[in-house]
C-alpha cells in the first residue's frame, strides 16, 4: 500500500529524508511511502487530509490543534505523535521600502496581515503577536490569504498583480535569506509556547495502527541519523533547501527533534495552546478539550 506523507520542504523536513533515503521506512515494513511538498503549509495539509489526498502529516502544532479544537468530529485526523520539542521561532517581516512599518507597534493600527492560509501557523501566530504585544481588539484590520512564502513576500512589497498587506510572519532562518538580499525587512519576532512540530494521520487509514507505529519508528532513526550526522545534515540543507550552509549551521544550534515520537505532552502542547488560542478567539469551542482527547493519541 502506497502511503502519501505531507511534509514543509523546509530545513525541518531534513530526518524524514533521511528516513527514506537511509531506507528506514524500508526497513519497517513501509517500502511505498511517497513524501509530498507542501511548501503553503500547515493549513493545506489540514485541507488535504481531510479531502483524503495524503494520508500522513508533519506539521505545525498550532494549526492542528486549531483544527481539531474547533471541528471534532468533522476532522479526519489524529496527531500521533511528535516531531519538534523546541518552540518555533516566527519572525515578522514587511517590505523592504515600506517607510510607514519599522518595528511591531505600527502593526497595530488598522494593519493587514498576509496569510498563508486561514487557520494556517501564520495565521494563528498573529493572533498570539496580538496578545503578547496587548494590542487593541481586534487586532488586525483583515488578514490577506496569499497562499505561499514568496506571494507573502510579494504582498509585503505591494508588487502588482498581488494583494498588498502590510506584514506576514514565517520561519525565522527560512526568512533569512530573503533578509540578506534585501528582498523584506525585518521588524520583530516571536517564539510559540509550545512545542513547535506533531505527526498526524487520517483516522481511516487501512490498518492505521501498525502503519502509524512503523511511521513512527522510522522517524524516529531519522531523528536519530539526523543527530548523529550534523555535517551531513547541513550539507543536504544546504544542497537541497536554499538555505546557506552558515544558516543551517546556526538552525542546528536552535532545534531539538524529539527524544520519543510516540510521547504527546497533553498538557503542554494541547491545552496550553487550546488556552492561548481561546484567548487570541482562534478558538471558540468550548468542548476544545474534549475534543482533543478523542483525536490525540497519548502511548
Amino acid at each position: 500500500m502506497s502511503v502519501r506523507v505531507g511534509i514543509i520542504p523546509e530545513h525541518f523536513s531534513t530526518p524524514i529524508k533521511f528516513s527514506q533515503s537511509k531506507k528506514f521506512f524500508q526497513s519497517n515494513g513501509l517500502p511505498e511511502i511517497e513524501l509530498v511538498d507542501y511548501p503553503s503549509g500547515s493549513g493545506h495539509l489540514i485541507t488535504s487530509l481531510n479531502s483524503g489526498e495524503i494520508d500522513i502529516a508533519v506539521g505545525l502544532t498550532e494549526a492542528f490543534v486549531r483544527g481539531l479544537a474547533n471541528n471534532g468530529d468533522s476532522e479526519n485526523y489524529e496527531i500521533i505523535g511528535s516531531y519538534v520539542d523546541s518552540p518555533l521561532c516566527w519572525s515578522i517581516s514587511t517590505g523592504i521600502n515600506r517607510t510607514d512599518i519599522n518595528s511591531v507597534d505600527d502593526l497595530q493600527n488598522g494593519k493587514k496581515i498576509g496569510v498563508s492560509r486561514i487557520g494556517s501557523g501564520s495565521y494563528v501566530m498573529s493572533y498570539v503577536l496580538g496578545i503578547q504585544e496587548k494590542f487593541s481588539k481586534p487586532f488586525f484590520k483583515d488578514f490577506i490569504v496569499l497562499d505561499n512564502f514568496q506571494n507573502l513576500r510579494k504582498s509585503v512589497n505591494l508588487v502588482e498583480g498581488i494583494e498588498g498587506s502590510d506584514a506576514f510572519m514565517w520561519e525565522y532562518f527560512t526568512s533569512k535569506k530573503y533578509y540578506d538580499n534585501k528582498e523584506i525587512k525585518k521588524i520583530g519576532e516571536i517564539y510559540t509556547p509550545w512545542s513547535s512540530w506533531v505527526i498526524i494521520i487520517r483516522k481511516d487509514l487501512a490498518n492505521k495502527n501498525e502503519i502509524a507505529s512503523n511511521f513512527l519508528k522510522s522517524v524516529q532513526q531519522g531523528i536519530s541519523y539526523f543527530n548523529a550526522n550534523k555535517e551531513e545534515s547541513v550539507e543536504y540543507i544546504y544542497n537541497n533547501l536554499d538555505y546557506s550552509k552558515e544558516d543551517a549551521v546556526n538552525w542546528l544550534k536552535t532545534v531539538k527533534f524529539s527524544d520519543d515520537v510516540t510521547k504527546i505532552d497533553f498538557k503542554k502542547n494541547i491545552e496550553n495552546t487550546v488556552d492561548i488560542l481561546k484567548t487570541a478567539n482562534v478558538i471558540t469551542n468550548d468542548n476544545a478539550i474534549d475534543n482533543l482527547k478523542r483525536f490525540v493519541r497519548m502511548e
